[in-house]
């Protein structure tokens, strides 16, 4: 009899503290916790305007914005021929990090400005006048040209991209005209098959087609921008066929071919080039190695004393 009264005072207990528990919890961490459930299923939390601008790169949220205000600044000051040769390089190479005039010549500052500090800081550590004056000097200077031969590069490297992809090109556009497309629609097919700068210009020129600029004047502003002489021949061929109503199958066909027959060239051209251009490191680096095994006892032993 008195284990089960103890018994039953437990459970009443415990039943009494359950709904004190429920009374006191408030509704609103209920509320909190079915969210946090439903956000694990049923999508991700809404981030606020801070949050979103905390997760952007440095570079996006710091850099570029002072970069673009140092350019609006020195854009008063530079010539527009000056702006216009720089817009022209940096359509070559594709517009990189979509920097314009006025910011990459910010960037310049910016690079001529920290290479210079770095160059202080070599000086002091060989702690002469000298010294700190020529590294602050020649900081200064590489960190001004620096971009430039960046900008040179990436020039150089589309350039290289769309004359490979040239002729892969061509041969697309062959067998789509051959089998009844149009040369839009053909133009379209490559850009869609391919992934690279010469499937960007063109992508770029359908573009300014579909909004109703003229054909031909789209694709012959490309081949000038493109800096590619071949690509540059190729579209005058085409604009040349469609004012004259001549076939553009043929002249497709007759431009592949022409430009499988110079891919062929510029490999043979490069592999001439490749034993002359071994010469440097056999000499620099093979011969020094075979006069030391060979050399080296015979002059230990005539340094040997007697």
């Amino acid at each position: 009899m008195g284990t089960t009264m103890l018994l039953g005072l437990v459970v009443a207990v415990g039943v009494l503290m359950i709904f004190i528990g429920l009374s006191r919890t408030p509704s609103t961490n209920t509320a909190q916790m079915v969210q946090q459930r439903l956000s694990v299923y049923g999508g991700e939390k809404q981030l606020t305007v801070e949050e979103i601008e905390l997760q952007r790169p440095f570079s996006e949220r710091v850099l570029r914005p002072a970069i673009e205000r140092l350019g609006s600044l020195l854009s008063r000051s530079t010539p527009q021929k000056a702006r216009q040769d720089v817009l022209n390089r940096l359509e070559l190479a594709g517009r990189p990090g979509n920097l314009t005039p006025e910011d990459f010549v910010a960037v310049r500052l910016v690079a001529a400005a920290v290479l210079a500090a770095l160059g202080l800081l070599v000086g002091l550590l060989f702690g002469n006048l000298v010294y700190l004056v020529i590294s602050a000097v020649a900081g200064a200077i590489f960190g001004y040209y620096l971009p430039v031969l960046w900008l040179k590069q990436k020039v150089d490297a589309r350039r290289n991209e769309i004359q490979k992809g040239l002729p892969d090109a061509l041969d697309l556009l062959v067998i789509c005209v051959d089998a009844g497309l149009g040369f839009d629609a053909s133009l379209a097919r490559v850009t869609d098959k391919y992934r690279n700068a010469l499937s960007d210009l063109l992508s770029k020129a359908l573009r300014e087609v579909s909004l109703g600029r003229p054909r031909l004047e789209a694709l012959d502003e490309m081949g000038r921008n493109s800096g590619v002489e071949d690509l540059h021949n190729f579209i005058q061929a085409v604009i040349q066929s469609e004012q004259f109503g001549t076939g553009i199958g043929k002249i497709l066909r007759i431009q592949a071919d022409e430009m499988r027959r110079k891919r062929r060239q510029r490999a043979q051209e490069k592999g001439a080039q490749a034993t002359l251009k071994m010469m440097l490191p056999m000499v620099g680096c093979i011969f020094p190695t075979l006069w030391i095994v060979l050399l080296g006892p015979a002059v230990l032993i005539l340094l040997r004393p007697r």
